[in-house]
């Protein structure tokens, strides 16, 4: 393992600074364990929860009148799209899909979020925050996390519930398993209850209201912050992730989604593997800070995960985590030009925001491409208008 002071997994590659992650006498991690506890889980009895919960909110939703019977948030990622395979074609049931967007779609994600709305001819609701407001949120977020990625982690989970609410919709329904790849729960104790709480607490991490003291910054960030727990408790609002109620094997769901709908992988910056966050341009810099702070990178995850399930070994997936984790992702540049920092003040923030385990240790760096003379990585929006006027102003010079 490439950081000396860290204590890992003996079975994965997983280190001890990751968030909820415990070890075992034999120095297992938890999430190892849980991947374990997968193939002792009976399945068909999880599936029949899942129908009987289904089957109440459909009846639900037709003493309601409602035109819905729940809502899926959706990023257009793959569990998203394998999230709307099961509920539309296989439960039948008629999906609101509501989408937080981070603002930071790239060309490959964009085009998988709308085509997955043409292949399940779902409704849908997208809420977009303007570009200065995620500048300035991803400016306060290292502040604050650490992370570049405050307005998505708070976002994701705010947004869906106001909708629920609004539209007094109360089941909201996720994809993955939160046992999959964390520490905070197992398979054979999930978190069932994804309620206001759970994702203030455990995705946003700070309200609103600690995030910012400005009148003004909280204003713009209004519907970053979940509903009142009041309102919530009244639409008895609460949510699941059908990955605790079916078997979750994301290799053949990728291939299943690729074949069957033309979902699309894409290369992510600081993964080994094209298919998780796809949908962003900025998974790399949201990777490198926690491999600055942790010691550990978005590609030491999904070699884990492959070890678990046996596809690489120990030895081989801490090669591919140190191959990986330790690369400067060109999207760093757009970063600290939305954010207003400069290299060193990103570099000396990150320095003050380590864990006590690597705070004295070397945690190596390498540039692959010299950002400061390269093009910046933008959102796919911003290029694609980038794009339009080029190509009207060229249409227009030719026509004079």
């Amino acid at each position: 393992m490439s950081i000396k002071s860290l204590k890992y997994c003996n079975r994965c590659v997983m280190p001890e600074t990751a968030e909820g992650l415990e070890f075992d006498e034999n120095g297992i991690c938890t999430a190892c364990t849980s991947s374990e506890q997968k193939m002792h889980i009976n399945w068909k009895e999880r599936r029949e929860i899942l129908e009987s919960l289904i089957d109440e909110a459909k009846k639900n939703a037709k003493e309601n009148d409602s035109p819905y019977d729940c809502i899926v948030p959706i990023s257009g990622g793959k569990d998203s799209t394998y999230q709307l395979h099961v509920l539309v074609n296989v439960f039948k049931l008629r999906v609101l899909a509501v989408t937080f967007s981070h603002n930071w779609y790239s060309k490959i994600g964009f085009y998988n979020l709308v085509n997955c709305l043409e292949e399940f001819n779902v409704d849908h609701i997208q809420f977009t925050p303007n570009r200065k407001s995620v500048g300035v949120a991803a400016r306060k977020s290292l502040q604050a996390i650490g992370d570049a990625c405050w307005h998505c982690h708070s976002g994701v989970g705010s947004f869906p519930l106001h909708i629920a609410v609004k539209f007094k919709i109360p089941l909201l329904i996720w994809g993955e398993s939160i046992a999959e790849t964390s520490g905070r729960a197992s398979h054979f104790n999930p978190v069932l209850k994804f309620d206001r709480d759970y994702f203030l607490k455990v995705s946003a991490k700070i309200s609103v209201d600690d995030f910012s003291s400005n009148p003004e910054e909280r204003r713009m960030f209004q519907l970053f912050e979940p509903p009142t727990m009041e309102e919530c408790i009244e639409q008895e609002v609460h949510g699941i992730h059908i990955g605790d109620f079916i078997f979750w094997d994301e290799e053949k769901q990728l291939e299943f989604i690729k074949n069957e709908y033309g979902w699309i992988e894409d290369r992510v910056e600081g993964a080994y593997k094209g298919y998780k966050s796809v949908e962003c341009i900025m998974p790399g810099v949201h990777d490198f800070t926690n491999y600055l702070k942790r010691g550990y990178g978005r590609a030491t995850s999904q070699a884990s995960m492959d070890v678990r399930q046996g596809l690489i070994g120990r030895e081989e997936a801490a090669m591919i985590a140190q191959e990986f984790d330790q690369i400067e992702p060109a999207a760093l540049q757009y970063f600290l030009n939305i954010t207003g920092y400069s290299e060193e003040e990103f570099y000396n923030s990150m320095k003050e925001l380590r864990k006590p385990q690597v705070s004295n240790s070397e945690i190596p760096v390498r540039q692959i491409v010299d950002s400061k003379k390269s093009s910046p990585k933008l959102p796919f929006v911003i290029e694609f208008i980038n794009s339009i006027r080029k190509a009207t102003k060229e249409n227009d010079t030719r026509n004079n």
